[in-house]
């Protein structure tokens, strides 16, 4: 068997959870123990839990696949944690020893193989899907659907529904393969990592990161053969799934040398970075896995390091920010979105209180634990109101939806956009 071939079980190292030295200063960085008030529900009681298990002393049973399930793996706690504790390696290794311990209802099994095996990876299954959401969203079925209260019948399935992203077409994978040239002298060749799901609800957004980067002197390529990061997968305790992308992507970036490999979307460049970790054991891709990820830019994080295109109009607004987890605590990328909307003209910023406690998106989260989600997300909204901004602006697709259903639910209506459309915004007013 090659050595890219074998499959390994992933779980919790004792090297890295004997680091927790119990002190407690991760509980207020924690959402869910925030919410709830449970040591279980804590990274420092999810970290005893996981020894536990790792010394023999406890069952992966029912109750800790239920503690680990509800962490949002927004890694507040690393943030927070004074003896450097790596807990999203922690809690996503815990959920890959699940996935390989615990044998899930049928239904369930059944709509991961689809969801993670079939559609994410698929470019021919997400244009599919995405045309159906379409349809779905503009024949006006969706209305008629939500009129009669018909998904009420199935759990939380109304509220899930509320939170789907709008499908755009045409989507953005008639944009791979393509090389745009950049306005102006060439200063940067860059690759741009278009996503899975953000191809088809997202294209707006990855069309604008584009037209940012090209007034910023940036060649941008569009490699064809790329695919899904992964980053779901990990979270889901897929990780055997998750290398087979990012071989898969590794090969597709890594031949011709880019200044950058860019992405706009968090949850996907904190995945990307950590690549050297996730292919640490595969001979064939170490090196190169490791190249790979020094040359993952999150787009803030890129532009924010080069001579940034001054020539812009203004955008008269009074703007908050919400930090996106993976970027500050994952990636530890604070400054630089800020830094960015800062040199918007007439672009007024608010700080957000407790901007770096997670909104309850966390991939699917908020789908598989509406309820947890949707208090987490009333608690943003609270902030965001107290800031009185017109637009809340954040780096990553997920926390995009959940704050577009929140202004919706809890808040007064405010506009919700990515760092880069307000910079694509502003390069779009200027003079000339």
């Amino acid at each position: 068997m090659a050595a890219s071939e074998i499959v390994r079980i992933d779980k919790p190292a004792l090297v890295d959870l004997d680091r927790c030295v119990h002190c407690g200063l991760c509980l207020n960085a924690c959402p869910t123990y925030r919410e709830l008030g449970l040591e279980m529900d804590s990274p420092r009681g999810r970290l005893y839990q996981m020894v536990k298990v790792a010394e023999g002393e406890m069952q992966i049973g029912s109750s800790y696949v239920e503690h680990i399930g509800l962490c949002l793996a927004c890694r507040g706690c690393e943030s927070a944690c004074p003896s450097g504790v790596q807990y999203g390696r922690l809690v996503e290794s815990a959920r890959a020893e699940i996935e390989a311990a615990v044998r899930r209802p049928f239904g369930e099994r059944l709509l991961r193989r689809l969801v993670f095996g079939g559609l994410l990876p698929s470019r021919k299954g997400l244009q599919v899907a995405g045309r159906l959401l379409w349809l779905y969203q503009r024949t006006g079925l969706q209305r008629l659907v939500r009129a009669t209260g018909a998904l009420k019948l199935f759990g939380n399935l109304a509220r899930a529904e509320r939170l789907a992203p709008t499908a755009e077409m045409p989507s953005f994978f008639r944009h791979y393969g393509k090389v745009f040239p950049p306005d102006g002298a060439r200063r940067y060749m860059v690759a741009f990592l278009g996503g899975c799901i953000a191809n088809v609800t997202f294209a707006r957004l990855n069309e604008a990161t584009i037209r940012v980067l090209q007034k910023n002197g940036c060649e941008v390529v569009v490699p064809p053969d790329q695919t899904c990061c992964g980053a779901l997968h990990v979270h889901a305790g897929l990780r055997e799934q998750a290398r087979n992308l990012a071989r898969r992507n590794i090969d597709a970036f890594l031949a011709a040398g880019y200044d950058a490999i860019v992405t706009n979307a968090a949850g996907c460049g904190s995945t990307l970075k950590e690549y050297h970790e996730l292919l640490a054991d595969d001979p064939r891709y170490r090196e190169r896995a490791e190249r790979f990820s020094t040359l993952v830019k999150d787009v803030t994080e890129f532009l924010a390091s080069v001579e940034l295109n001054q020539r812009m109009g203004p955008v008269p607004a009074t703007v908050t920010y919400q930090d996106s987890c993976h970027l500050a605590h994952g990636q530890k990328v604070r400054i630089p979105p800020r830094k960015l909307l800062k040199s918007v003209p007439q672009l007024r910023f608010k700080e957000m209180p407790l901007s770096d406690i997670c909104c309850g998106s966390a991939g699917i989260y908020n789908v598989i634990h509406n309820d947890m989600a949707m208090a987490l997300l009333e608690n943003k909204m609270e902030q965001v109101n107290r800031t009185g901004a017109d637009i809340v602006v954040t780096a990553n697709p997920g926390c995009l939806l959940q704050l577009r259903a929140g202004a919706a639910i809890y808040g007064r209506g405010q506009r919700v956009a990515h760092v880069v459309e307000i910079l694509d915004e502003a390069y779009r007013n200027a003079r000339g």
